[in-house]
């Protein structure tokens, strides 16, 4: 089985990188237990100071995996997403999503779990889901805290896509640079944190997202639930169908 997520550490930093180039980074049942493994190892390690999760595709991330929904089911894949989200809040290291291309809906789930995240310009985020007849269930857990409830709506209600600095403008993401000087931010921002006393690092870290993972925890396994009733119902099942046979055609 061809592995989905790399983990390299290097000076302190552990980049964890979405490598899965046939269903452009989707989060499948594979991909999002990778992802929670390389999490896992990256944050038991003394070695590391901060995480980056980026994508090795010029897409971040595509959101569910409609292929999987429409054969296996939901079921895991929605707990997988809670899972994912807690593991990035949670973690003891900061972790700072590196974004570049297309997110869309789960996908925006991780960048507004990071605690830092930063796009180059051309990259675009939608939350798509109510066009299939689903909602931003799981990944509401982290991305309502990051906007105002006036944002929140247009976003989770018209599905329209947004650009990088309309993102940040929201909230969801820390900075926005040109492309070109995307590498050079995110390091950046690594050498700040780098600076950090890991027990500095980790007991900030706490504080700051003391609430927001009490809510995870709080209201993660409804939410998943949630999610995977209205990935198995009838409409979101046509719906989700039609896009793929869209993409074929």
């Amino acid at each position: 089985m061809t592995e989905l997520v790399h983990l390299d550490v290097a000076d302190g930093v552990a980049t964890v990188t979405l490598d899965s180039p046939h269903n452009k980074n989707a989060l499948s049942q594979q991909l999002t237990g990778e992802l929670l493994a390389r999490l896992e190892t990256a944050g038991a390690d003394d070695a590391v100071r901060a995480i980056v999760v980026r994508s090795a595709l010029d897409v971040f991330c595509s959101g569910a995996d409609l292929s999987e929904a429409t054969t296996v089911g939901m079921g895991v894949g929605a707990q997988r997403m809670v899972d994912v989200q807690r593991a990035i809040v949670a973690n003891p290291k900061p972790v700072v999503a590196r974004v570049a291309g297309p997110v869309r809906a789960g996908g925006i789930g991780i960048v507004a779990a990071a605690d830092l995240s930063v796009a180059g310009e051309s990259a675009t985020f939608a939350l798509t889901e109510v066009r299939l007849g689903l909602a931003a269930a799981t990944i509401s857990l982290t991305v309502l805290p990051r906007l105002t409830d006036r944002a929140a709506a247009y976003t989770f209600l018209t599905g329209n896509a947004f650009d990088a600095l309309e993102a940040a403008r929201l909230g969801l993401l820390t900075l926005t640079v040109p492309d070109p000087d995307l590498d050079a931010a995110v390091d950046t921002v690594l050498t700040s944190l780098l600076k950090g006393a890991p027990q500095g690092l980790r007991e900030t870290k706490k504080l700051l997202n003391r609430t927001l993972l009490a809510d995870i925890d709080a209201r993660g396994k409804d939410l998943a639930e949630l999610s995977a009733s209205l990935f198995s119902s009838p409409a979101a099942q046509e719906a989700m169908r039609a896009f793929l046979n869209r993409k074929k055609n």
